[in-house]
């Protein structure tokens, strides 16, 4: 079984778990993938499978990935990625990985590109408190002292200034699957994950949890039952007497 496959954000709606909770969801399109390459340790140093997704157009890919996925008698794909695998065996070149390599109930880490927010203020980027609000002062949300100037006569790195903000690499952890459709090529995750809608995603087995168990109903005695064992007469004791 493969340990992730490739997917695109559809969007975000609401459904009901079967504790009867009202959970948000992102709805992902996952695979099919197929395989392109299957690497080994005794040739590349490592054992892995490359995995496509998103058909693109043959007039828009280069010769030399024309060939490659003409090797692998594959269409050519937009989004390439690698999984790394303890066994290639079980593997072949032009199999295709599903949605269903994930049940419900599963942990997953989701890996896109955050959504780009171009240059931001530190107030924004950063989440400073800002300077006083009051009419005197001269200092809203500009910066403060980022060092003093004899010593270290120098900002240290990481110095939290304004810069570009978004459009990196995030890695979400330990989101449960709710829900997979192998036919329609669906994931279902509770919460949300990174990157706009139509985003490209990696979705991977979670790295530190396997599985989330269901949650156990707490029990609730009824009023009426209460009631009915408050109101039972107590019973009479014997006399002794015929």
């Amino acid at each position: 079984m493969a340990l992730g496959i490739l997917g695109k954000k559809i969007g975000m709606t609401q459904i009901f778990n079967q504790e009867g909770e009202l959970v948000a969801v992102t709805v992902i399109e996952a695979g099919p993938c197929p395989i392109l390459q299957i690497k080994t340790k005794d040739k590349d140093g490592y054992t892995a499978i490359q995995i496509g997704f998103a058909e693109k157009k043959d007039n828009r890919v280069t010769k030399p990935l024309s060939g490659h996925f003409k090797k692998a008698n594959a269409k050519p794909q937009r989004f390439i990625r690698e999984f790394r695998i303890d066994i290639a065996d079980q593997y072949k070149i032009g199999q295709e990985v599903l949605a269903d390599i994930f049940a419900p109930g599963d942990c997953v880490d989701v890996i896109a590109t955050s959504i780009g927010k171009g240059f931001q203020g530190g107030v924004k980027r950063w989440h400073w408190s800002g300077g006083p609000e009051s009419h005197g002062s001269m200092q809203h949300r500009q910066i403060g002292s980022i060092g003093a100037s004899s010593d270290p006569s120098h900002s240290y790195r990481g110095q939290h200034m304004a810069g570009r903000m978004g459009n990196s690499r995030v890695t979400i952890q330990n989101l449960e699957v709710v829900k997979t459709d192998k036919d329609n090529n669906i994931l279902v995750i509770r919460g949300p994950v990174p990157g706009p809608d139509g985003g490209l995603l990696v979705i991977r087995k979670a790295k530190k949890k396997a599985k989330i168990l269901p949650k156990k109903k707490p029990v609730v005695k009824k009023k009426k039952e209460a009631a009915a064992k408050e109101k039972k007469p107590a019973a009479a004791k014997p006399t002794g007497k015929k």
